[in-house]
């Protein structure tokens, strides 16, 4: 996978990641907008391509996880990376408050039952990251998962980094290929998006107010993913921290990462045998014969 993780945007996976070096803005001297747009579409259409390849291998699966603060665009991405994909290979999950049936088990298992099958493409709108990340700035909510809490509650987050990082370990040595994206919105960018949906009427179904009583939550936030992106970005499943400020350049830098993603697994139609192919040649002949 070297080739797919050489990118600026790839977090460091010995633990040393710092929020404060990850730009929210592109590099300059980027393409413009138009360009990213029209990178974008030729990224997909690759995509498409090795999606069929990767559906029918049948070998392995890849999954996306997506997560970011409110308006850093999780939806549109999804949307434009995957828009050429046959729906056929491709299943999206979000993860919102979880139910009482979810509360009444780990913490993983609402994610586990929703992974993408060998030969599919999984997104995950949010993800299990909710628990230390959510959670970890309202620890209340805690309450809801009926556990025993140390008195000491750093090390229960160093523990479900661990048991994080084991699972994600497991499902790679399994066949799933796992790529995760922050989207790294600034804060004024948000302030700017929230205003959107506030001043245009077709956007009013998008915004809560419980946005902006996050939004006062800004600095816990960022400390929350300092610590996650730290402890879990993995060889066997890295971490993306992608400029979000600017949406052309951010779609187009995600479907280049899936794209090279993809192509490292190499995906090929199966091989048809000597048997198989004179069968073929004896169906041919019986059709041709009509």
């Amino acid at each position: 996978m070297a080739n797919a993780l050489s990118t600026p945007w790839l977090v460091p996976t010995d633990g040393s990641f710092n929020l404060e070096s990850c730009a929210t803005c592109p590099p300059q001297g980027v393409p413009d907008e138009k360009a990213c747009k029209k990178r974008l579409k030729k990224e997909v259409k690759q995509i498409d391509e090795l999606q069929r390849r990767l559906y029918a291998a049948d070998r392995q699966s890849l999954l996306l996880v997506f997560q970011a603060m409110d308006a850093a665009g999780k939806d549109s991405t999804i949307r434009a990376v995957l828009r050429g994909v046959n729906p056929a290979g491709c299943q999206v999950s979000s993860f919102k408050q979880p139910s009482k049936e979810e509360l009444d088990h780990d913490y993983l298992w609402r994610s586990v039952k929703r992974l993408p099958e060998r030969g599919r493409i999984g997104v995950f709108n949010r993800s299990y990251y909710e628990e230390v990340l959510v959670v970890r700035v309202h620890p209340e909510y805690l309450g809801g998962q009926r556990l025993d809490l140390p008195e000491e509650m750093e090390a229960f987050w160093q523990s479900r980094y661990r048991a994080i990082a084991d699972h994600e370990r497991h499902l790679a040595e399994n066949g799933t290929v796992i790529l995760k994206f922050w989207l790294n919105v600034s804060q004024e960018e948000q302030k700017r998006r929230f205003l959107s949906r506030l001043n245009e009427p077709e956007k009013h179904w998008k915004f809560s107010s419980g946005d902006l009583e996050e939004r006062k939550l800004w600095t816990a936030y960022m400390e929350a993913y300092q610590q996650a992106l730290a402890a879990t970005s993995k060889p066997w499943a890295p971490w993306f921290a992608i400029p979000a400020d600017n949406k052309p350049y951010m779609r187009w830098q995600v479907a280049r990462i899936v794209r090279k993603t993809l192509e490292a697994c190499d995906p090929q139609y199966p091989e048809v045998s000597s048997t198989d192919l004179a069968h073929f040649q004896k169906m041919r002949d019986q059709l041709n014969g009509e």
